[in-house]
């Protein structure tokens, strides 16, 4: 079992796992780099909301390293770190990233779809040169021109511009298109390009730039000609400490360090854009109806701290500029405070006025909730079913007058008490387990039991049981209807007997054919004896002869009335007896009589290596057959039959999968099919002195009173009686068969 245990815990998780997505993130750069940051943070923003993304991260740290035998090292370890790791997705950021899978795709990631950002100087022909198809991004792309003319609309009277970039792929990039721009802007300022100096060189320079009509475009400095690196704080702040100028950039990692702004590519916005294509890929969306988005995502960004230091303006042309550091206004800085407030206060006015209709509603309520009680109360009352409520513990929560009466308490004496201290314990344990059941199954029940009352009065109760639930969904326990069943029990018992005494006419006709021949023998035993008397023949033996012969007759004669008298006697309670027993004993009453009314009857049992048991009232049981045969024989006598032709009545028992079936088949001729679906229905007949019971009382025995079924048809020109009874069976092997 604890092994079954284990194997099913690991399957579940083996199955949770296999529905994760695996999702791969290659950056360019090394971690603490803001730009790979910024990315980074904004693509598990985006995926904290899907649970089931499972996001791994790789840095190839290449501002610091970035040769071909590194790189050829960097994809033997990710070939051994992933080899058993099939990825959904690979997102890579930054341009040496996506030179890195172009080259080592096939060898790394085979078949598995690519996502891009923070890729500088796109075009399309990046992507057809590629052997793989399974690409899309968001391309990374500074705009140098729009940021030179932020630049000459917030310094109209701007003379000097210097811009200050390195030799790194991104830089090399971005001089590509600064050159364009300085051809087109060098008639209106000067502009001077560096990114050959050295750091000190180049402080210098930027401590000698006049104030009021110079400005620096600050692009990147990672390595000065020295080789001497930097991160991409130091080189900055290293500026900005000398520096009399506003500085303006093109990413926005710069901004916490005393930039002014401008139109920034923002790292953010990259990992943003390329999140959301990833999360559509992960859903099932083919990567190639993804396009690539070629504009890049470039946000107007400012710092209030070096707004207000050299006084600039932002100009109107731009749109809702996002403007970092700014001092919030008393309404501003606590904003949210005011709101929240307004907002509370207006819900408590609301509460307020709520909880005053509510209390009026509640007052209203529970006026019509007392009355609605005390309604409660006399209906319960009024009601002559005993009825009571317990909790789950078996404890009585209530009752109604009906109920007290029954066990001769009152409701303050039965409250808090339970069926042990009312009822018989045998009685008590049975409701008791009944009752477990049901707050286990939260079914209803239906059971019965007949007592004593404390006036030695027996009722015969039914007890219509359910589970009832609390307002707040808990269980609160059971309530139970009791229905007395005495009177109708004992009204269907004196119809029962007054069908027993409908039958008694043809009962007597059955014990005078009974007697006539033991009648007959005995005269002719009594002849006998006289003539041998008068002869003066008569020997001790023969008077012993006489007397043993006679007791003979005399014992079946008695068996005929005792069987004659245990028919007429109602049964009291359901015992087990035997289906062939019940047959034989009917057989011994009336099977002369139908045999002298020229009808052949036969018992045709269909097992033969078993008893067939009924657990019900045999006396009952009985008169159900009696009153068929007789209706039979009767019927079959009304056809007036030749001498030389008999009626016939078969009797079929045997074993079905879920009952034993009793078939009681005569050839007298079908029922008429207008009223053969009324024959059980209470006082019909068609015989002119009929009561109309004897097949009604049939159908209640075998249906009310031992939960069988007892039916009806036509057969060609006989009519089949069947009955069903839940059987008894046992194992037969030293049992005589009595036939």
């Amino acid at each position: 079992m604890r092994y079954f245990l284990l194997f099913s815990i690991f399957f579940i998780s083996f199955l949770q796992a296999s529905q994760n997505k695996e999702v791969l993130l290659i950056h360019s750069y090394h971690k603490g780099y803001a730009w790979t940051d910024d990315i980074s943070s904004a693509i598990e923003k985006s995926f904290k909301e899907h649970k089931d993304i499972e996001l791994t991260t790789v840095y190839m740290d290449t501002k610091r390293i970035d040769d071909s035998i590194y790189l050829d090292n960097l994809a033997k370890l990710y070939k051994q770190q992933f080899s058993n790791r099939p990825f959904d997705l690979i997102i890579i950021s930054d341009n040496n990233a996506f030179d890195f899978i172009s080259k080592y795709y096939e060898y790394l990631f085979k078949d598995t779809p690519v996502l891009f950002c923070g890729i500088n100087d796109y075009n399309k022909d990046n992507l057809e040169k590629l052997y793989f198809k399974d690409i899309s991004g968001v391309a990374e792309a500074v705009d140098v021109e729009r940021n030179f003319e932020l630049i000459s609309k917030l310094h109209p009277n701007i003379k000097n511009l210097l811009i200050i970039n390195d030799k790194s792929i991104t830089g090399l990039a971005v001089k590509k298109d600064l050159t364009k721009i300085i051809e087109k802007y060098k008639k209106e300022f000067d502009i001077e390009y560096t990114d050959n100096l050295e750091i000190s060189d180049l402080k210098t320079k930027v401590s000698n730039l006049e104030k009021g009509n110079s400005a620096i475009l600050f692009v990147l400095l990672f390595k000065d000609t020295t080789g001497k690196y930097f991160t991409y704080k130091q080189s900055f702040e290293e500026v900005r400490k000398v520096s009399k100028v506003p500085i303006y950039g093109l990413w926005d990692f710069y901004l916490n360090s005393g930039m002014v702004g401008g139109l920034l590519t923002s790292a953010v916005a990259q990992g943003q854009t390329v999140s959301k294509m990833a999360i559509e890929v992960l859903n099932g969306k083919d990567i190639k109806d993804i396009p690539v988005v070629e504009e890049s995502p470039n946000i107007y960004i400012f710092n209030y701290n070096e707004l207000k230091r050299f006084n600039i303006d932002i100009p109107k042309y731009i749109e809702n500029p996002i403007i970092i550091n700014e001092p919030r206004s008393i309404y501003k800085e606590h904003k949210n405070f005011f709101i929240i407030t307004i907002i509370i206060i207006s819900l408590l006015s609301i509460i307020v006025v709520i909880l005053k209709v509510n209390i009026k509603r509640r007052e209203k309520l529970e006026l019509e909730l007392s009355n609605r009680i005390e309604f409660d109360k006399v209906l319960l009352d009024t009601i002559p079913n005993a009825i009571y409520y317990k909790n789950i513990d078996g404890k009585f929560l209530g009752c109604n007058t009906a109920f007290g009466t029954l066990v001769n308490s009152t409701r303050e004496e039965i409250i808090g008490k339970t069926a042990f201290d009312f009822f018989p314990e045998k009685i008590a344990m049975i409701n008791t387990q009944i009752d477990k059941e049901l707050l286990k199954t939260f079914t209803t029940n239906s059971s019965e039991f007949t007592f004593y009352t404390p006036s030695n009065e027996m009722k015969h109760i039914v007890l219509n049981k359910a589970v009832y639930k609390n307002i707040d969904g808990t269980i609160g326990g059971i309530v139970c209807i009791m229905d007395d069943m005495t009177e109708r029990i004992q009204q269907k018992q004196f119809l029962i007997q007054q069908s027993k005494l409908a039958e008694m006419g043809d009962m007597i006709a059955a014990i005078a054919h009974q007697w006539n021949e033991p009648l007959v023998e005995l005269s002719a035993l009594v002849q006998d004896i006289q003539i041998s008397y008068l002869l003066n023949e008569l020997k001790d033996n023969d008077v012993q002869s006489f007397v043993n012969d006679s007791m003979v007759q005399i014992k079946y004669m008695s068996k005929t009335l005792s069987d004659f008298r245990n028919f007429l006697k109602p049964s009291t309670k359901k015992v087990l007896f035997s289906i062939s027993k019940a047959l034989n004993e009917i057989n011994e009453i009336i099977g002369k009589q139908v045999f002298y009314s020229n009808i052949n009857m036969s018992f045709n049992y269909k097992n033969e290596n078993e008893e067939l048991l009924i657990y019900g009232y045999e006396n009952e049981f009985k008169q159900v057959l009696l009153n068929i045969i007789n209706n039979a024989k009767n019927k079959i006598i009304e056809k007036n039959l030749p001498i030389n032709k008999k009626g016939s009545i078969d009797i079929n028992i045997k074993r079905c999968e879920e009952s034993n079936m009793i078939e009681i088949i005569d050839d007298a001729g079908a029922i008429d099919e207008k009223i053969i679906n009324s024959i059980f229905e209470p006082y019909f007949t068609t015989k002119e002195d009929g009561m109309g019971l004897g097949l009604y009382m049939a159908k209640i025995i075998i249906e009310d009173k031992m939960k069988g079924t007892i039916n009806v048809r036509n057969y060609k020109n006989c009519v089949i009686f069947t009955i069903n009874l839940p059987f008894k069976r046992i194992k037969n092997e030293n049992f005589t068969f009595r036939r």
